[in-house]
C-alpha cells in the first residue's frame, strides 16, 4: 500500500479508499449510460448486427469513462488526482493535445 500511495502520490488511506470508489461507480455508470446513448442515435440490438452493435457500444464506453472519472473525481474531493490521472493518459495514447488544449484556457 506504501508503494501504491508514493507512486500516485497519495497521502491517506481515506483518500485511496475515495479514489478506488470513484474508479468503481465511474466504471458502472459508463457501462449503464453507453446503452442509452447508443439508442439515442438509433443503434441498437434489434437495428444492427451484434458485430457492430458491441464494437460501437464498447467504444463509446471510453470517451463517457474519461468525462465521469474527472466529474465523478470532483464530486468526491478528488479532481487533482483525477485530473492529473487523466492528462497522463491521454498523453500516453498521443491525445496529449486534448489536455493541453484545456490548460491554456
Amino acid at each position: 500500500m506504501a508503494s501504491f500511495k508514493k507512486r500516485w502520490n497519495i497521502h491517506s488511506n481515506w483518500q485511496v479508499f475515495m479514489i478506488l470508489v470513484v474508479f468503481a461507480v465511474t466504471g458502472s455508470t459508463a457501462a449503464y449510460l453507453s446503452k442509452p446513448v447508443l439508442a439515442l442515435l438509433g443503434i441498437t440490438k434489434d437495428t444492427v448486427s451484434g458485430w457492430i452493435y458491441y464494437p460501437l457500444y464498447v467504444i463509446l464506453i471510453f470517451p463517457v469513462y474519461q468525462v465521469l472519472l474527472v466529474g465523478y473525481g470532483f464530486l468526491f474531493g478528488q479532481f487533482t488526482f483525477f485530473w492529473a490521472f487523466e492528462k497522463k493518459m491521454l498523453r500516453s495514447m498521443k491525445l496529449g493535445f486534448i489536455a493541453d488544449w484545456f490548460e491554456k484556457k
